[in-house]
């Protein structure tokens, strides 16, 4: 029999916060492991991704502990104001769905062949275009997308013209998770930080300039220096054939992102949220392309195939994410960690903790949990923000640092590329941890 009940009760939550932080621990741990083991599940000539069901399975072991109740379940995913994960999905599946769909369009295809057409015989150049051109179209896209796309581009250029493939490789996505930090909709996380924080689009994009120039300029000059001496070598060999666009599809697509854009910058003088405009300019996108292909008689393949790579596996990911971490919340677990993070530095503890466990749990369930501990917190936005960038430059500390990295990882090996995985990390701090702290010394300035 207890006597003093305070202190059964304290023995009480810290044996459920243990239990609860155990739990998170091994759902991220055997997500991590089939994402390498078995990252998905093949039913006919269709490849299922499996990765979700362990923070699923994470979410239904609480469940049945009763460490969390479907009622606070349902009160996290539809409560008002920016934390709602539903809204996040929202405005992450628009903005993805407008990038698809000037991909299936042919406009990536078409500028990464025409950079690789026109490098002439020097690399130099090669590499400085295709950095520029991955930089500029992250900014405005997404920056799996454009690494996605680039990728098997890159790897039949260097084949045919009998040159080392690995500094335009690391070049794309080194480039890609740099300047990816600029708008909120360059990065799943950016998104996920930025809307639970409720910042604006206009004030994420004035805090992050700085940072943004200051690191992609950094990450450049360390690809510059690491591989000098492969680029100094000539072109040999031919070009690869310029790959059509669908020119009426591409243009619309083009008007319909630049336009959400604009809003989006616009969005809080509008007073609209950001999820509303970007699901506007989605749906008005599909309605116009499949008018367009009607009035064209080409059916609706375009649409089709852009709507079937959207990525729903994000789905059951992000919200038993959430789920996990409202859990943590419920026992005080993100506030204990954020009581370690807060302080003098607050900017560099963040940045760095954030660059770290971007690696550890990967980068989109890092961002859903300092989401939350910036919250427990009371952190200021320089701290949200110093999480953003860690969670960008992380990508590229580690193959773990990303989904995208993994699978770029998985798409090399297709293509008979092989980089191992301490190769990988030994560019990849080379790269990214000065990256890091000029992108941190900018958002101290």
């Amino acid at each position: 029999m207890c006597y003093n009940k305070a202190v059964c009760k304290t023995r009480a939550e810290v044996d459920n916060m243990t239990t609860v932080i155990l739990v998170f621990a091994l759902s991220v741990a055997s997500m991590l492991l089939l994402v390498f083991l078995k990252p998905a599940v093949h039913v006919g000539h269709t490849a299922i991704s499996i990765f979700w069901v362990a923070p699923v399975a994470g979410v239904l072991v609480l469940l049945l502990l009763g460490l969390i109740s479907p009622s606070e379940i349902g009160a996290g995913l539809t409560a008002p104001g920016a934390v709602n994960p539903i809204q996040i999905l929202v405005l992450f599946f628009s903005m993805t769905l407008l990038s698809v769909f000037l991909d299936e369009a042919g406009f990536f295809r078409y500028l990464a062949g025409q950079i690789m057409r026109r490098a002439g015989t020097g690399q130099m150049k090669l590499f400085v275009s295709l950095y520029l051109a991955v930089s500029v179209l992250t900014v405005f896209t997404s920056n799996d997308i454009v690494v996605l796309t680039f990728t098997p581009f890159i790897c039949y250029f260097a084949k045919n013209a009998e040159i080392d493939p690995l500094p335009y490789l690391f070049c794309e996505f080194v480039a890609a998770n740099s300047w990816s930090m600029l708008l909120i909709i360059g990065n799943p996380t950016n998104i996920y930080l930025a809307a639970s924080s409720g910042i604006s689009f206009a004030d994420y994009v004035a805090r992050m300039l700085l940072p943004t120039v200051l690191g992609g300029l950094t990450s450049f000059l360390m690809l510059l220096l690491l591989f000098r001496r492969k680029l100094s070598a000539p072109i040999g060999g031919r070009a690869p054939d310029v790959l059509p666009m669908d020119r009426p599809a591409v243009c619309l697509g083009g008007v319909a992102l630049g336009g959400c854009v604009v809003l989006l910058v616009l969005s809080s003088y509008l007073d609209m949220p950001m999820w509303l405009i970007a699901a506007a300019f989605c749906v008005g996108l599909y309605a116009a392309a499949a008018v367009l292909q009607l009035v064209r008689r080409q059916g609706m393949r375009l649409i089709l195939r852009s709507l079937l790579r959207a990525p729903l596996d994000v789905i059951p990911f992000v919200l038993s994410m959430f789920m996990l971490v409202l859990a943590l919340n419920k026992v005080e677990a993100t506030a204990l960690f954020a009581s370690y993070l807060s302080g003098s530095g607050e900017i560099l503890r963040y940045g760095v903790a954030s660059f770290l466990a971007a690696n550890v749990l990967n980068n989109i369930p890092m961002s859903v949990l300092f989401s939350s501990i910036v919250a427990a917190g009371n952190a200021s936005t320089g701290a949200l923000l110093a999480a953003v960038i860690g969670s960008n430059i992380g990508a590229f500390l580690t193959p773990m640092g990303a989904l995208a990295g993994i699978m770029w990882m998985a798409m090399l090996k297709d293509q008979e590329i092989s980089i191992s995985f301490g190769r990988f990390t030994l560019l990849g701090a080379a790269i990214s941890v000065p990256t890091l702290l000029a992108s941190l010394a900018g958002l101290y300035i």
